[in-house]
């Protein structure tokens, strides 16, 4: 723990000073539909800064971070675990950022579209940086959730907890489950918008299916 605050301190303290370009990157894509947010606060410029630095830093910092979580489970695994455990933590990893890469370059610029422009054409746009940066956050972060759906269907077919015929079989069951999570979670109620966050799940559960048939197959040859 001490060494992952050290390493998230220390990425926070990198990413303080490129606040600006990162919250520039982070606004671009409302750059397109809107001129300029605003701030409500005196503070609010410093707030979300603070906000950019540190949410910045935990990214700088994961490398790290995911050492010591794997040094720290590490020992408590079974010889047979542990070659599973690096190749769960680099593929959780690696489906996070693509999934937070979708929302960004894929999700968001849609959803502020139909918001801004569209659903919002008879009113002046006032937003703040805050509400921004806590929107995308939320996109970003939740669709990069979302993509973990392979990672926790693998885990759970490893101990044998479900099979690919079950998840086939229940399958129109997991659709209407996915469409109602997409309505949840998804910033705008347009069918276009709602299909990019069913879209991504529908055939993320298809290739878990898939996931799940590999460690079927692997568990079977080993008994």
């Amino acid at each position: 723990i001490l060494y992952s605050i050290i390493a998230l301190a220390v990425g926070f303290a990198v990413c303080w000073g490129f606040r600006e370009q990162i919250f520039n990157f982070i606004r671009y894509p409302i750059d397109q539909v809107l001129k300029q947010l605003v701030i409500t606060k005196p503070t609010e410029a410093f707030t979300i800064y603070m906000k950019v630095a540190f949410v910045g830093g935990i990214f700088v910092a994961a490398p790290v971070i995911l050492i010591q979580v794997w040094m720290f489970i590490a020992p408590g695994l079974y010889r047979r675990e542990k070659p599973f455990a690096l190749p769960f933590l680099a593929s959780s990893t690696a489906l996070f950022l693509l999934g937070a890469a979708f929302a960004y370059y894929i999700v968001l610029p849609p959803a502020l579209q139909f918001l801004i422009i569209d659903f919002g054409s008879q009113f002046m746009p006032m937003i703040t940086a805050m509400d921004y940066f806590d929107l995308v956050f939320l996109i970003v972060v939740g669709m990069g959730a979302v993509f973990q759906l392979p990672v926790l269907i693998a885990f759970l077919s490893m101990f044998g907890l479900i099979t690919p015929r079950f998840l086939w079989k229940n399958f129109r069951y997991a659709f209407l489950l996915i469409v109602i999570a997409a309505a949840i979670v998804s910033p705008t109620t347009d069918p276009f918008n709602l299909l990019l966050w069913t879209g991504p799940m529908v055939i993320l559960y298809l290739i878990g299916i898939v996931v799940s048939w590999v460690f079927k197959r692997r568990r079977a040859k080993r008994e």
